[in-house]
């Protein structure tokens, strides 16, 4: 029977790609910036998160090539390996639709060193699809898959198609399906995955694609987070983590977590409002790694607004960062 990835803090890391300043820029495909992407990856672990989600939403995963794909993977691993980070927790990302390809992707995913895959639920007939055809299709992955894999729900990319609390409940069973990332503000399907009698949360693990809901979701049975924010505030949601986690806090720590949940989910909503654009313009901005303009088509330039825009953000940034600058 496979493990689930270890409860905790996860990032979905975004793509690194060259400056637009860079020789080789190419407007069309900007080239992969795999120093900067290694430097994030191990800047976060140094920073006590548990493991990566590499090419999902945030990382662009629909705009690589495999080729490319495997060149990020294989790069971070590689970065972990040589800093003495063996086995570090690699989540690889799959966004395709057809069978075979996200099947050759997992197994692309196995050579670059990544423990598990995170499957996006095909969504482009959303209107059609029935939880049946779900299980199917993610039964069809998981048998052929030779590495764990783990369901990526996402109405907001998948054409708002619906997984219903029974359908996990069912590909829970498969052996090499070990858990989920629910990225929806639905608390209430998170408490009947998380809390669910008829799952066994010993091999499946149940992760919330939002920091913003972490503390409760931690009480209703949830593993952890795959959270944007704590790509740029990694201590911060990690602290708020291992105070959720906590069975009997004080009443300092029961205001501390409060508190800092507040600081959390107030920073989130520029994750909620901009995606991975946002992401990469608080990572720059923040961190002082990468470009902040560096996306691939369509996605275009720095969050609409730009310093005006970020402006407006100053006070619940700051915030959050003098809780980062204190761990």
């Amino acid at each position: 029977m496979a493990s689930p990835p270890p409860a905790g803090v996860y990032v979905p890391v975004p793509t690194f790609f060259v400056s637009k300043k860079a020789a080789n820029y190419n407007a069309t495909a900007a080239p992969l910036d795999l120093e900067t992407q290694a430097a994030h990856s191990l800047h976060l672990a140094k920073s006590g998160i548990t493991g990566l989600v590499v090419l999902g939403s945030t990382g662009e995963a629909v705009h690589l090539t495999n080729k490319e794909r495997f060149e990020v993977l294989s790069s971070v691993r590689k970065a972990y390996d040589n800093a003495g980070y063996k086995n570090y927790p690699i989540i690889a990302g799959t966004a395709a639709q057809n069978i075979e390809e996200v099947v050759d992707q997992l197994k692309s995913a196995k050579e670059a060193g990544c423990q598990w895959g995170l499957c996006l639920v095909p969504g482009y007939f959303a209107g059609a699809s029935t939880q049946d055809g779900i299980i199917q299709w993610f039964t069809a992955v998981a048998d052929q898959s030779p590495i764990p894999v783990m369901i990526y729900h996402y109405p907001g990319v998948s054409n708002n198609v619906r997984v219903v609390p029974s359908t996990y409940a069912t590909l829970s069973k498969h052996p090499n399906i070990v858990g989920c990332k629910l990225s929806h503000g639905d608390v209430s399907y998170h408490a009947q995955i998380g809390a669910s009698p008829k799952i066994d949360h010993t091999k499946f693990h149940t992760f919330t694609g939002l920091g913003q809901q972490l503390l409760p979701v931690i009480a209703l049975g949830c593993a952890g987070t795959i959270d944007g924010t704590a790509g740029f505030f990694p201590k911060s949601v990690v602290h708020l983590y291992k105070l959720s986690v906590k069975n009997q806090p004080t009443d300092e720590e029961v205001k501390e977590r409060r508190l800092l949940q507040y600081k959390v989910s107030s920073v989130e909503e520029i994750v909620v409002k901009f995606g991975t654009v946002g992401i990469k313009e608080a990572v720059s901005r923040i961190l002082g790694m990468g470009d902040r303009d560096g996306t691939r088509l369509p996605l275009a330039g720095g969050i609409p607004g730009g310093d005006k825009e970020w402006e407006a953000w100053k006070e619940v940034i700051g915030d959050l960062d003098a809780v980062e600058k204190s761990l």
